[in-house]
C-alpha cells in the first residue's frame, strides 16, 4: 500500500472520529424531567355531601386563618342561582380531614365564614376555617395544598382526589371548553378530562392536582352521564360561535387560578387584586 493511500485512509477516520465527536456533542441527551409528585389524600377534606380540599396561596402565612376549597353548588345554601355571588356569610360547616391514606380522619375542622361562592362563570366555593395553617400543621401534622396562580396545561398529568369517596381518578387534561353549559349555568373555559376520570356524585369539588407540580389546578364538578345535551348533569360545551358539541361521560373541572388571585392576606378575599378573574358581588356584604 503507498504512502499517499495510507494519508488519505488516515485523513478520512480522523475526519469520520470528529463528525462523530460533533454529533455526539450535539446528540447531548435532554435534561430529566422533573420527578412527579406522589399525590395521595394529605390535605384533603370530605364535605356531608361533596369533597374538597385544604388549601392556601403562595405568599400566605402560617399565622393565617386556613382556607377549604369546594364547588359552589356544594354550598350549604344551596345552589346559587346564574348571575349570582355570595360573599362573607357566616358559616359553621364542618370538614373531615383525612389522613394521607385515605382511611383514617384525623379530626373536624370547622368554618367561620364561607367567603365566596358561585356558580357564574365557574363553579367555586372557599370557606374560611376557625383555625390556622400553624394549628393545623401542629395537630395533624398536615400541610395545606397549594394554589397555582397559572393557567393549567393541556396533556399535563393530573389526579382527581375525592374526600367523599376517598378515591383517586388518573388522566390528563384533554383540553378547555370554550364553555360549559349545565342547565341553567354557564362556565367560561373549562378543563376538561380524558376518558379515565369517570367521576360521579360525590366528587364535586375535589382538588384537581398537577402530577408535575403538586398543585392544585381546578375544582372538579361534573360529568355528561347520559348523553344529555345541556341538561342537569348533563353539561355540553358551545364554541365562540355558538356551536354546541355533547360529550358524553366526559367530565370536566373549573379552574382555579381565577380564584387564588384573590385571596388577600389574612385570607380575605380582595376582588381588586391583580389576577382576580372570577365575577364580583355588589358589594362585599352577604348577599
Amino acid at each position: 500500500m503507498s504512502r499517499r493511500l495510507l494519508g488519505v485512509i488516515a485523513a478520512a477516520v480522523f475526519g469520520a472520529a470528529s463528525v462523530t465527536a460533533v454529533d455526539a456533542a450535539s446528540a447531548a441527551p435532554a435534561p430529566p424531567a422533573p420527578p412527579k409528585v406522589a399525590v395521595d389524600f394529605t390535605g384533603i377534606v370530605a364535605l356531608s355531601n361533596c369533597s374538597g380540599s385544604l388549601v392556601r396561596v403562595p405568599g400566605a402565612a402560617d399565622t393565617d386563618p386556613a382556607l377549604v376549597l369546594t364547588n359552589g353548588h356544594c354550598y350549604e345554601g344551596g345552589e346559587p342561582g346564574a348571575g349570582q355571588v355570595i360573599r362573607n356569610r357566616p358559616s359553621s360547616r364542618t370538614f373531615s380531614l383525612l389522613d394521607s391514606t385515605g382511611r383514617r380522619t384525623l379530626g373536624t375542622l370547622r368554618a367561620t365564614t364561607m367567603l365566596y361562592a358561585t356558580m357564574t362563570d365557574t363553579d367555586v366555593a372557599l370557606y374560611k376555617l376557625s383555625t390556622t395553617y400553624a394549628q393545623i400543621r401542629q395537630s395533624y401534622n398536615t400541610p395545606a395544598l397549594q394554589l397555582s396562580l397559572d393557567h393549567p396545561t393541556a396533556g399535563a398529568d393530573i389526579r382527581v382526589v375525592s374526600g367523599y369517596w376517598k378515591r383517586i381518578y388518573s388522566c390528563r387534561v384533554d383540553g378547555f371548553a370554550y364553555r360549559v353549559r349545565e342547565a341553567a349555568w354557564t362556565w367560561k373555559d373549562s378543563l376538561r378530562y380524558t376518558p379515565e376520570c369517570q367521576v360521579i356524585g360525590g366528587t364535586s369539588g375535589s382538588p384537581v392536582i398537577d402530577v408535575a407540580s403538586g398543585k392544585v389546578i381546578g375544582a372538579n364538578n361534573t360529568i355528561n352521564e347520559s348523553g344529555g345535551r345541556c341538561t342537569l348533569n348533563n353539561p355540553c360545551e358551545v364554541d365562540q360561535n355558538g356551536n354546541v358539541t355533547v360529550r358524553p361521560n366526559i367530565g370536566y373541572a373549573q379552574e382555579t387560578y381565577t380564584l387564588a388571585g384573590c385571596v388577600a392576606p389574612g385570607s380575605v378575599i380582595d376582588t381588586n387584586r391583580p389576577g382576580c378573574l372570577v365575577p364580583k358581588a355588589r358589594s362585599a356584604a352577604a348577599r
